[in-house]
């Protein structure tokens, strides 16, 4: 039998379905340059749009892969269910079944006529203790009688009630079979079009000149600024301790779908810094956005998970000094930026 715990799992998932798939926004065009590509070369900012609409489709598929697990589970939890009411069901019939004849023979022997009151018991008996035994045999009689009716009456209630559970998960495993179903296929979808957006910024890499590659990779910090500033001005916490490890990837490459340890995507950097630290976080920035506790921007403390773009696109971790660390884009190293310019959307503490 499932639990109530996974049976409000359930109905969670399968109740938001609808609202979920229609909140799951894929780009199809590019919207916008990611501010490291903020330069006066055209070829530089077509690789930028190229990138960025890549970047939303990469995090865009790994919300779209959380939401078809959460779905596949309440796959899962419905078809326990129907498989529990199933057998409830079953049961609750054999015990209809059991007591049924019992019953019959009861309302048969009264559709008949037969006596059985103690009034009766009382005109055929020949002597006292003939009326005693008449009546204690009409005691058990109906005694049993009104234990086999009230076990019927329970019996049908029992069997009524599973058959109507039964439907409700059935129809419950069915929903949920069809919701992941457009949810993998979507998935499948949007690879194919990644796949695509990827040899198109590939492309447009190859065809960048080595002066417009180096500003690609002009530094990892922003000036001024050095790793053991960084580190010198970290407090001791699970954010600043998950920032530390997240430094150590410093000039790694941008690479979709990846999560370390030695190439990153922008929510596979934050993913894979927070393990380091113990703790799990959604595989999504979009995910990501959603978790923890919300800090205003202007109380930021590194470690603070950020997001960026209205569709929460781009994620980094705060490094303090309005910087953010954070795996870019194609071509672009991990590295520490400047925030400025760059479209805040949302922070979380976890």
């Amino acid at each position: 039998m499932v639990s109530p715990k996974k049976n409000s799992r359930l109905r969670a998932v399968v109740g938001v379905g609808a609202l979920a798939l229609g909140l799951v926004v894929f780009p199809s065009i590019p919207a916008g340059a990611d501010p490291t590509f903020s330069t006066p070369t055209e070829a530089l900012d077509r690789l930028g749009e190229l990138s960025r609409a890549s970047e939303q489709t990469n995090e865009a598929l790994h919300n779209a892969q959380i939401d078809l697990d959460a779905r596949q589970a309440a796959l899962a939890d419905a078809e326990d269910r129907a498989g529990a009411d199933s057998a409830r069901l079953a049961q609750a019939s054999e015990q209809v079944a059991a007591v049924a004849p019992a019953v019959n023979r009861i309302a048969t022997a009264n559709y008949k006529g037969a006596r059985t009151n103690r009034l009766f018991a009382l005109m055929i008996s020949d002597s006292p203790q003939q009326l005693l035994d008449q009546m204690s045999a009409l005691d058990v009689i109906s005694n049993d009688a009104a234990t086999q009716v009230a076990q019927f009456t329970r019996a049908t209630a029992d069997a009524q009630a599973a058959a109507e559970a039964s439907a409700r998960s059935a129809e419950e495993a069915r929903v949920a079979a069809e919701q992941a179903r457009v949810v993998s296929d979507d998935l499948q979808r949007k690879q194919s079009e990644l796949q695509t957006q990827i040899a198109d910024v590939t492309r447009a890499f190859e065809n960048l000149t080595d002066a417009e590659r180096s500003q690609l990779n002009d530094s990892s910090f922003p000036p001024g600024t050095d790793l053991s500033k960084i580190l010198a001005n970290l407090t001791p916490g699970s954010g600043a301790a998950a920032l530390q490890a997240g430094l150590t990837r410093i000039g790694d490459p941008y690479v979709w779908g990846a999560t370390g340890p030695n190439q990153f995507d922008c929510s596979g950097l934050v993913v894979w810094a927070y393990q380091q630290i113990g703790k799990t976080l959604p595989r999504s920035s979009q995910a990501q956005a959603q978790g923890g506790i919300p800090v205003p921007r202007d109380q930021l403390q590194p470690g603070d998970v950020v997001t960026f773009y209205s569709d929460n696109s781009h994620v980094g971790i705060y490094a303090g000094d309005g910087n953010i660390l954070h795996a870019s884009t194609f071509g672009v190293p991990v590295k520490v930026q400047s925030m400025e310019g760059m479209q805040f959307s949302t922070a979380r503490r976890y």
